[in-house]
């Protein structure tokens, strides 16, 4: 019973529009690093109000970087 409370809180703050800033949702108290858009037929996007979604935003961008660099 206590995973579909938590499932049911962790869904109405992906509801939250407070917690939408246009297409980046941006909520500390979640602790998803991933979560279902608005929408969720949309897709996925990175929580914006975890530190990791930055590491991991790095991590891609150095990762593309690198193999444009290895590739010449």
């Amino acid at each position: 019973m206590n995973k579909k409370v938590n499932k049911e809180i962790l869904d109405a703050m992906r509801r939250n529009p407070h917690n939408w800033r246009g297409v980046f949702y941006v909520n500390r108290k979640d602790p998803r690093l991933i979560v279902p858009k608005m929408n969720p037929s949309m897709g996925w996007t990175l929580n914006f109000g975890s530190p990791l979604a930055y590491v991991f935003i790095i991590l891609v961008v150095l990762i593309a970087i690198g193999t444009t660099f290895l590739s010449n």
